[in-house]
């Protein structure tokens, strides 16, 4: 039987790709683990795998092809026995085949040495109807004296993949996120949308360049709409002292110049947001539509800006790393993020967000919350301001201004404020974040 192969959701976002470059050729000899494309999603370049083996019968879509639809035909795999004329046209093979399920991968997989044995013949069930299950999941069922008529399917089409019989987890599989819908955008809440013709018009006889939307452009585009349309925002803003945390890091930078490790503001930063997550575990939450997860660990994304666009690849477990350990784990995120190798589970998730514009001698900002989580920190430039002190003699100190924006639907005003006076104490007494 030929079996489509389709363009998989390599991130949950991921509506279409680019098929950057094809990995086999038609009449390779592919298995279980084969890579067979590099795909270049919303976010990143990706490689993916098959999880059936068979011959490459046709390419029904050429290296570099963009805007490619998720779950569209890419390639015709041929099972045992089939004839390559089964590949005549993807129309046809629609009706009569089930899609091949594609697992993703971030590294190179070796292709399995061992020449696979026959397939067994397709399984029917009591009533005779036909039991859709891939060549390899009919093996490991064959010699597991496993019955695939009492077997659920996970794949497209309720077809049995290897997961399902080898005891794996169904959500391993990528194609569960390649069937999912994208969560609905409220409605109701929506402005009209402006048509390009419109806008064009009012610009007519000026001079300008159309630029393309990449996938990137637009994802970034739907998500802060939805964010700006559907959640409440509040915002809490606060000044911090830095003279005390800039002195512990440049002492702290002088010992750790060994070691080739140099600490960031930015580093003090994400740890004082993950302590203070801690200090208040009730803000350290997500909206989950009808209910809140408070998460356990303080898990922190920070934005990373990259030409076109920016990640926000995520600290797991931030309040109980060093200031080293973030720091250097945080270089190799940014460096990946810019290359855009990011593994889909690298910037997915987090309950905090952390926007850094300082460096680039912005005094403060507000930023819009990176849904689902409950707030977001826009932090500007450290600067030396003039400060009255608590017996009222002036002085000079660096100030930093923050603000925190925050979903009310997760967080009141009351806790965001208790959350961020937790991160300025943190910020202003930077010792305690060393204990």
């Amino acid at each position: 039987m030929a079996l489509e192969i389709f363009m998989p959701a390599l991130s949950p976002t991921m509506e279409e790709g680019t098929l950057a470059k094809w990995l086999v050729a038609e009449g390779d000899r592919v298995q279980s683990g084969d890579l067979l494309a590099e795909i270049e999603t919303d976010k990143a370049t990706m490689e993916f795998e098959a999880v059936d083996e068979g011959v490459i019968g046709k390419l029904l879509v050429t290296e570099g092809t963009a805007n490619v639809k998720v779950n569209s035909a890419i390639a015709i795999l041929l099972e045992e026995g089939d004839a390559a004329d089964a590949t005549a046209s993807p129309a046809q093979s629609t009706a009569a085949a089930a899609p091949l399920v594609m697992e993703a991968s971030t590294a190179k997989a070796p292709a399995p040495t061992a020449a696979p044995s026959a397939a067994p013949a397709a399984a029917k069930s009591n009533d005779g109807t036909r039991i859709f299950a891939s060549p390899l999941a009919r093996r490991i069922a064959a010699d597991q004296g496993l019955d695939l008529a009492k077997i659920t399917g996970s794949g497209p089409k309720g077809r049995i993949i290897k997961a399902d019989v080898s005891g794996a987890p169904a959500t391993a599989s990528v194609y569960a996120a390649a069937t999912m819908a994208p969560a609905p955008v409220a409605s109701a809440t929506a402005p009209s949308p402006v048509s390009a013709a419109s806008v064009e018009a009012l610009y007519q006889g000026r001079s300008y360049k159309t630029l393309s939307l990449d996938g990137m452009r637009r994802v970034i585009a739907d998500r802060l709409s939805e964010a700006k349309q559907t959640i409440p925002h509040f915002y809490l803003r606060r000044d911090i002292q830095l003279d005390t945390l800039l002195k512990l890091r440049s002492e702290m930078n002088a010992g750790l110049e060994a070691r080739g490790v140099r600490l960031s503001v930015n580093d003090f930063i994400i740890k004082a947001c993950a302590m203070a997550l801690q200090s208040v575990p009730a803000a350290n939450a997500v909206w989950a539509g009808d209910h809140v997860l408070q998460m356990e660990a303080s898990d922190i994304s920070v934005a990373v800006a990259i030409e076109g666009g920016l990640f926000t690849p995520v600290l797991l477990d931030a309040d109980s790393k060093s200031l080293s350990k973030l720091a250097v784990e945080m270089k190799d995120l940014a460096a990946r993020a810019r290359s855009r190798k990011l593994a889909p589970h690298e910037y997915q998730g987090g309950s905090f967000s952390i926007s850094n514009l300082g460096m680039m001698g912005i005094d403060n900002f507000d930023a819009v919350i990176n849904p689902p989580q409950g707030a977001i920190l826009a932090v500007g430039a450290g600067k030396k301001r003039p400060i009255v002190g608590a017996d009222g003699t002036l002085s000079v100190a660096t100030v930093m201004s923050v603000t925190m924006s925050v979903d009310h639907r997760v967080i009141d005003g009351a806790l965001g404020a208790e959350l961020l006076n937790a991160i300025v104490n943190n910020l202003e007494h930077p010792l305690s974040m060393l204990v």
